[in-house]
């Protein structure tokens, strides 16, 4: 559902939570590169609330997709209490540059973030980071579309593990090629709010992905 005023739209509302679709290129919080953000639309997103509803997670400002504000401040603190145990489920499609020749798998390797003056900071593996876990299937190959399972949440997790088995996000501009936009889609997410019954959403994928991703035959029977 499109919201006024706002270039999103809103996949679910309900009194304790928001589910919104965000757009690759907006970033989640406002940095020195990237003054503008979803902060700026966090007053028409509290549709008539006298609080502003809180972020509860974030994606990388060129992933688009499913993205979580929680309503009040006890939302708050249940949204955060699960995503802490690990109990929100997320899935991920992405274009890579290329494929794996096998189908499925996963990738177990912790992450450290490092930086320095000349090249700033990034994710690399390292076994003094924080655990990092990886499910990923194949989806199409001829689209060279794949979905990932995150087990664990870490700063640039899936763009890191991609990388690690030789075959990058396509457009990654830090740990691939960055040639064009970076193709990574929080497609659906699980949120347990109420365990009676858990909230699945999913988000389209963008109308600017490769066309063979979106309308491939394979992927018919998975696509909105």
């Amino acid at each position: 559902m499109p919201i006024d005023g706002v270039k999103f739209a809103l996949l679910y509302r309900d009194t304790h939570v928001l589910l919104i679709d965000k757009p690759a290129g907006l970033a989640v919080h406002p940095g020195p590169r990237t003054p503008d953000s979803l902060e700026d639309f966090l007053p028409i997103l509290a549709f008539g609330n006298h609080r502003l509803p809180v972020i509860a997670h974030r994606l990388d400002r060129d992933t688009s997709g499913c993205l979580v504000l929680a309503r009040h401040p006890k939302a708050v603190r249940r949204v955060a209490a699960l995503f802490e145990a690990g109990a929100i489920g997320k899935v991920y499609w992405a274009v890579l540059d290329t494929l794996p020749e096998s189908d499925a798998g996963t990738v177990d390797a912790p992450l450290l973030k490092i930086s320095s003056a000349e090249a700033g900071w990034r994710m690399v593996i390292d076994k003094r980071g924080k655990r990092a876990v990886t499910h990923w299937r194949v989806i199409d190959r001829a689209a060279r579309l794949i979905e990932f399972r995150p087990e664990t949440g870490r700063t640039h997790q899936l763009r890191v593990h991609a990388a690690s088995l030789g075959h990058p996000i396509m457009g990654d501009p830090v740990y691939g090629d960055g040639k064009g936009p970076m193709r990574l889609h929080a497609r659906s997410i699980t949120l347990p709010y109420d365990e009676a019954h858990p909230l699945a959403v999913t988000a389209a994928l963008p109308g600017d992905w490769p066309s063979q991703a979106l309308f491939s035959p394979a992927n018919a029977a998975t696509l909105p």
